[in-house]
């Protein structure tokens, strides 16, 4: 099992910053890809960025440029460094992780932070 607590959402301005924080607990080592996704009402859940043991990094078209997803395997945690944030940005930020185990993957999924962009 793999639990996942995320931080650092907020109330931000357009233009302005913001960093993520996820922390993975349990049997981390097996876990391949780490990353976030985000959602709002109404639509599909949309891929921010993820990155692998690589590490290989993998982002959103919408957030390419922007957003910056790093990971600290010591601390098993994973950030999004938010920058240039647009009303557009505003959603609820998912971590995700992907387990591998006995060659067969398993999505985990946080309880989502809100981040919200005024204009």
């Amino acid at each position: 099992q793999v639990q996942l607590v995320e931080s650092g959402g907020g109330l931000v301005q357009a233009g302005g910053s913001l960093r993520l924080s996820c922390a993975a607990s349990g049997t981390t080592s097996s876990i391949d890809i780490i990353g976030w996704y985000r959602q709002t009402p109404g639509k599909q859940r949309e891929l921010v960025g993820i990155i692998n043991r690589g590490p290989t990094t993998t982002y959103g078209n919408a957030v390419k440029g922007r957003f910056t997803i790093s990971r600290d395997n010591i601390k098993d945690t994973v950030y999004l460094q938010m920058n240039s944030l647009k009303p557009e940005d505003t959603a609820v930020y998912l971590c995700y992780a992907r387990v591998v185990r006995a060659g067969i993957f398993e999505p985990y999924w946080g309880q989502g932070t809100q981040v919200t962009v005024s204009s």
